[in-house]
């Protein structure tokens, strides 16, 4: 008698495996209605998660290459070895068993929206909705333009560590065995990945220098204007291992000469960490997603609707995360971090939910907590919180809150604990 594919993934969920699916073996045709999501970080799972408890009726597929899931919030804390990378790990499958969503552990490579096909490197799946929680890419164009020899051997030896966990670890690496000399790190301009995210890393560095007695410089090449809490950091605590240049926008590098040139400086390096602008990730731009400013000019992130985050021009399909242009003409874009694409992801899968059932939904906007290491030792850290309301007139507004502790007691991976917990079923 034939195995039913649909009834041995159930089997295999009950029985504790995880429930991966081959992307060859392609799934059977839904008996209901199919959801897709691209991506598994957090706005991909917090969407999954949230979607199986509003619509357990829909089928939800997760599709992502990778079986591990990294996280680069407190990343930073892991590169200086304050923490070890077992509360960063977590198995993508747990998840999928606990809340009862299946995993395509594939490549997407090309988005038929026409067709509603997901196609990847190892089959194709059908969709009735599509979430696309990708994340972003490096924009190495910015500065090589065509040139992918330039733009490859960047990444190879001055991985950006933005982007999946292979980056992290090579720049650990890259940590670990630096003996000294001019290490220079770029900040890209804004919008990008967690917009504190390389200033508390600098003051990372600057604290392994110290600590470490390396006779080595760290030199911050900023585009965007001056940080005013880090940069009395850098002055005053790592005065000697940090030099920080605000408003210094990158005009060329040359990776294999070791020099980056802004407008007003050549800087010769011994090492680096370079990350350029990012972009929203490849799929949205193979999918004809991307938004184009008043000048007709793509800016660089997907068109969504601000309130309902289905595509301009699409309502079958959804963007979450960091990939998403601005929502709001008041403040622009929010802020790209992990706890904001997890609150999207999530209104994504009730705006889903409420439309398979031909119903309205409520409508609801995200909020961001943010937790950042000012100072590793003594341990001063910042929570920035922020928070959205719909104005009078139906625009969405930005309220931020910033606090500074000056004595924290492990918020930070409370925070972390709990966010995992709610949708990676981590109990940790």
């Amino acid at each position: 008698m034939p195995v039913n594919r649909r009834r041995f993934l159930v089997s295999a969920a009950a029985l504790g495996a995880a429930p991966w699916v081959k992307a060859a073996d392609l799934l059977p045709p839904a008996k209901g209605r199919r959801v897709v999501i691209v991506g598994g970080g957090w706005g991909g799972l917090s969407a999954a998660r949230h979607l199986r408890d509003a619509a357990p009726e829909l089928e939800v597929v997760v599709v992502e290459p990778q079986p591990v899931f990294w996280s680069h919030a407190l990343s930073n804390r892991w590169l200086a070895g304050l923490i070890d990378g077992k509360l960063l790990t977590h198995d993508r499958g747990a998840a999928a068993r606990a809340f009862g969503y299946s995993l395509v552990q594939a490549e997407v490579t090309v988005i038929d929206r026409d067709r509603r096909r997901v196609h990847t490197d190892r089959g194709a799946l059908a969709y009735d909705w599509l979430i696309l929680a990708t994340g972003i890419r490096h924009h190495y164009g910015a500065w090589f333009g065509d040139d992918r020899a330039a733009a490859d051997h960047t990444r190879r030896h001055f991985p950006a560590a933005f982007t999946g966990r292979d980056e992290t670890l090579a720049l650990k690496a890259k940590l670990d065995s630096f003996k000294g000399g001019d290490l220079v790190m770029t900040v890209p301009p804004m919008p990008y990945r967690c917009p504190p995210a390389p200033y508390e890393r600098a003051a990372m560095i600057g604290w392994l220098l110290k600590t470490r007695g390396v006779k080595g410089r760290l030199h911050v090449l900023d585009p965007n204007p001056i940080t005013l809490g880090f940069d009395k950091i850098f002055r005053h605590d790592f005065a000697d291992q940090i030099s920080y240049l605000p408003n210094a926008a990158v005009k060329a590098v040359d990776p294999y000469g070791k020099t980056i040139s802004t407008e007003f400086d050549t800087i010769p390096f011994d090492d680096a960490i370079l990350l350029p602008p990012q972009q929203a990730g490849d799929l949205v731009w193979q999918a004809g997603l991307e938004a184009r400013g008043g000048d007709g000019k793509p800016t660089g992130w997907a068109a969504q609707d601000p309130v309902h985050l289905h595509a301009v021009g699409d309502e079958r399909v959804f963007l979450v995360g960091d990939l998403i242009d601005k929502a709001s003409p008041l403040f622009g874009h929010y802020p790209k971090t992990g706890h904001l694409a997890a609150r999207l992801g999530r209104i994504a899968a009730l705006e889903i939910a409420a439309r398979s059932r031909g119903r309205e939904a409520p409508r609801e906007l995200p909020e961001g907590v943010c937790y950042v290491i000012a100072k590793p030792e003594p341990r001063e850290m910042m929570r920035v919180e922020t928070h959205y309301r719909f104005r009078g007139d139906g625009e969405i507004q930005q309220t931020v809150k910033q606090t500074y502790d000056a004595q924290p007691r492990g918020e930070d991976e409370a925070w972390a604990r709990g966010m995992f917990g709610e949708f990676l079923a981590f109990s940790g």
